[in-house]
């Protein structure tokens, strides 16, 4: 099945040459069927970039998805043309009486700041406080698992000694969690941090569970009780080149980098960089639609807002 988008959204082009089936606002008002509701709060600089990125994970299942768009209005975009922003993206007051099946709250470049300094953090506070009442499943992204770990569980972000950056090998902790089912023991992600979350705060807290981690890259995935929250360190939708230009974008500008590890083949950035992880992030997005969201969701979406669950997971 699609995943139902703008019908201007610059991701569709990509998709649909990639053979994403991609479903149009004007074809899906024909659909008889009542698609996943899933809102990205996407808080990355480069916002289009990002917007195929998990639209292309997200489309890569049988269900279909509705994806809606919305980013802070205390913050304004350097890297995304306003009109992009009017055309495509809500408020979150526009959203905050509706209920969501899934909400997808995405990584930001703010990592050496204070939480309490990051100019939307207040609207974000909000906003997942109220993801607790009107989302069924919140998956919460890199800066955006840290800062969800923070808010709910008060557990601090770490600053790290130096960048955390290229592509890591990861291990299923336990072959039962429904998150990594079909995954084989171990898997690759890419990181892009200069902050961390140190496992003995996590597992300080009762009601979260570490799923997957790496000797170098640290925690992986952490879920609570019943799955209605999770969070991953890692950017297992990024696109081939996505370190690349990170990479080739601070070496223009003079900013300290070294070079991605396990990325670069012969670590040569002159050479085109292997896909290790695409398999990772189609299945793991999968299954988080599938067994998080979908197989428990409330077939009367508005009975989220009363904290119904058919199963938990």
């Amino acid at each position: 099945m699609p995943i139902k988008i703008p019908n201007q959204l610059p991701a569709t082009s990509t998709l649909t040459q990639e053979n994403i089936f991609v479903m149009t606002e004007t074809r899906a008002i024909t659909q008889d069927i009542r698609p996943l509701q899933i809102l990205l709060l996407n808080l990355m600089p480069t916002k289009a970039d990002t917007e195929t990125q998990l639209a292309r994970v997200l489309g890569n299942t049988p269900l279909q998805i509705e994806m809606e768009l919305i980013a802070p209005v205390g913050h304004v975009s350097k890297n995304t043309p306003q009109e992009h922003m009017l055309a495509f993206y809500k408020s979150f007051d526009e959203v905050r009486e509706r209920t969501f099946d899934g909400l997808v709250i995405t990584g930001a470049p703010v990592e050496n700041l204070p939480f309490e300094e990051v100019d939307y953090w207040p609207e974000l506070c909000k906003i997942m406080e109220w993801s607790k009442t009107h989302v069924h499943s919140t998956l919460h992204i890199c800066w955006g698992a840290q800062a969800g770990l923070y808010y709910h569980y008060g557990i601090p972000k770490r600053a790290l000694p130096e960048k955390l950056f290229g592509v890591f090998r990861h291990t299923v902790e336990d072959p039962n969690f429904i998150l990594f089912r079909g995954f084989d023991d171990q898997f690759e992600v890419p990181h892009s941090r200069h902050t961390t979350v140190d496992r003995e705060d996590i597992e300080a807290v009762p009601q979260l569970k570490v799923l997957a981690s790496s000797p170098e890259a640290g925690v992986y995935a952490v879920k609570t009780d019943g799955s209605r929250q999770i969070f991953l360190m890692g950017h297992a939708e990024y696109d081939r080149d996505t370190l690349k230009r990170e990479y080739e974008r601070d070496v223009s500008t003079g900013t300290a980098i070294q070079l991605p590890k396990h990325y670069f083949p012969g670590d040569d950035p002159s050479q085109t960089p292997k896909v290790t992880w695409r398999s990772c992030a189609n299945l793991l997005y999968s299954n988080w639609l599938n067994y998080n969201v979908y197989q428990t969701s409330p077939y009367d979406i508005r009975d989220i807002q009363y904290g119904k669950r058919t199963e938990d997971i």
